[in-house]
């Protein structure tokens, strides 16, 4: 893989620029609001190939005695069940875990907050789910007067009300499961009640995207657009910036819309004049800088922009997303030239299933999946009575990375047949074809026996980062264990099957 970004560059600029902003006006403490994935950010090494997904995290470890966490998630999140895309868990999960890596990375967590908090009994329960597992835990209201009447905002009816966040150390990060946790309110409550009790205190955004000092439509920022398409985040030229300082820079639409709004409300906290002259003033993000190579970011940026619109298509398919957020994918493609055969693996799948179903009218339904290899050569798998088309396509794969030829058993059918057998006369499964967790359980059965079934074994971690695209909508199940095999898949908006149940 070519590399774009240069991670330790990285990591050593943040950190640096980060511990200015502490530091700077005799602050005693910095809140910092941190936008995107800290962990596991798969979009950030997507479209900065060299970027690592958990560079952020590493970047607060670094500064581990300083800092401390404190959780924000929105009650009707909970209420609702959203769910984090790339990992298939709903957000009330994803706090869980976040804890649980926070903790492995030896940063200490504060306390979880329920935003926008409303007694709904299902956000009750997860409170005393956490409170019950030693997580402290705080419950902040609607602030009252927000978003116009900064003096109502700025009281005790607004935020006064919410309790005050005991904290201790310099460094203060707020973050959550996705955009709209209830942040930066967060952070202004602490603001109010730090100010309160006689504190000078400062508050810093870090967003990684869009990336500030490259162009308005630089495809790595319109990336972030289709990553975003369901917020309907449109980046834009930060009009407050260019007036203040005659520069040119990025942000988005909601930033700019609010900042008039919290500029004022700081003002109105500290009683001084606001430092901040732009949202873009507001941020710490350096990422921008450690771009080594803007042709490379550029092409991953761009395949971001079609994953992303294929994915919409399924979503769409499935009843996830609206029609605008569709068209809003679709448009964005069309601002950089893009079609969806532009991603290597599309087309392959699609000409490997058309050419089955004209050989044969038993492959009319036939499912197909295509993988680029390492080397950048194309495999395929189909579809078949035994098993689905990711786990074909996964085995074919592991065949060609150990040098054995096509017919060479891995699994033995005996096995396969003794599996499906369970599958469907014992645990009553309609399907028998085994899906791709069961064709690996038992290609590592197999390996304890056969010699060519554990070199095949040691071969599925060079899968990871690789493309796929399947010509159907791929189960829950089989989505997962491609994404845990670090397998970057797509599929076309079409179902296997007219059942109304899949899974």
């Amino acid at each position: 893989m070519k590399i774009g970004f240069d991670a330790e560059k990285y990591i050593i600029e943040q950190s640096k620029y980060i511990l200015e902003h502490v530091n700077d006006k005799n602050s005693e403490r910095l809140y910092l609001e941190f936008g995107g994935k800290l962990i596991h950010d798969k979009h950030a090494m997507r479209v900065l190939p060299g970027f690592d997904e958990n560079a952020k995290i590493n970047l607060l470890r670094r500064l581990k005695d300083q800092t401390e966490i404190i959780i924000c998630v929105y009650a009707g999140d909970i209420t609702t069940n959203k769910t984090r895309q790339d990992f298939g868990i709903t957000y009330d999960l994803e706090v869980l875990r976040l804890i649980d890596f926070f903790r492995k990375y030896e940063l200490t967590i504060n306390s979880v907050v329920i935003t926008r908090y409303e007694d709904q009994p299902t956000v009750n329960a997860f409170i005393n789910r956490l409170n019950r597992r030693d997580i402290k835990t705080y419950k902040h209201f609607f602030t009252k007067g927000y978003p116009t009447d900064v003096d109502t905002i700025v009281s005790d009816e607004g935020y006064g009300a919410n309790p005050y966040i005991e904290v201790s150390k310099p460094i203060v990060v707020v973050t959550g499961p996705g955009g709209g946790s209830g942040k930066l309110a967060t952070c202004l409550s602490q603001l109010y009640h730090e100010y309160r009790r006689g504190k000078k205190v400062r508050y810093a955004k870090f967003e990684t995207f869009p990336i500030w000092n490259l162009p308005l439509k630089h495809p790595v920022n319109v990336a972030y657009e289709a990553a975003t398409a369901d917020l309907r985040d449109v980046n834009m030229i930060d009009s407050f910036h260019l007036e203040a300082y005659g520069e040119m820079a990025v942000n988005y639409n909601r930033d700019l819309e609010v900042f008039p709004v919290v500029k004022r409300i700081i003002e109105k906290i500290t009683g001084e004049e606001s430092d901040y002259k732009s949202p873009t003033d507001m941020g710490v993000n350096r990422v921008g800088f450690s771009i080594i190579d803007d042709e490379v970011v550029r092409k991953a940026a761009e395949q971001e922009v079609i994953r992303r619109y294929l994915i919409a298509q399924c979503d769409y398919k499935k009843g996830k997303i609206d029609k605008d957020t569709l068209l809003r994918s679709k448009l964005l493609m069309d601002d950089l030239n893009l079609k969806v055969e532009d991603r290597s693996v599309v087309t392959p799948a699609r000409d490997y299933a058309e050419f089955k179903r004209n050989l044969d009218k038993r492959y009319e339904n036939v499912v197909v999946m295509a993988i680029e290899m390492p080397d950048g050569s194309i495999i395929t798998g189909r579809s078949s009575r035994r098993m689905v088309a990711a786990a074909a396509a996964i085995l074919n794969a592991i065949k060609k990375l150990c040098g054995l030829a096509d017919d060479i058993y891995l699994i033995s059918p005996n096995v396969l047949e003794t599996i499906q057998y369970l599958k469907t006369n014992i645990l009553k499964n309609e399907r028998s074809s085994l899906n791709l967790e069961e064709i690996l359980s038992a290609l590592t059965i197999s390996a304890t026996t056969n010699p060519s079934a554990q070199v095949a074994v040691e071969k599925l971690l060079l899968l990871k980062g690789c493309k796929a695209h399947c010509t159907a909508i791929l189960s829950d199940r089989d989505e997962q264990t491609l994404m845990a095999l670090g397998i970057d898949v797509t599929s076309d908006p079409e179902y296997v099957t007219t059942n109304l149940y899949f899974s």
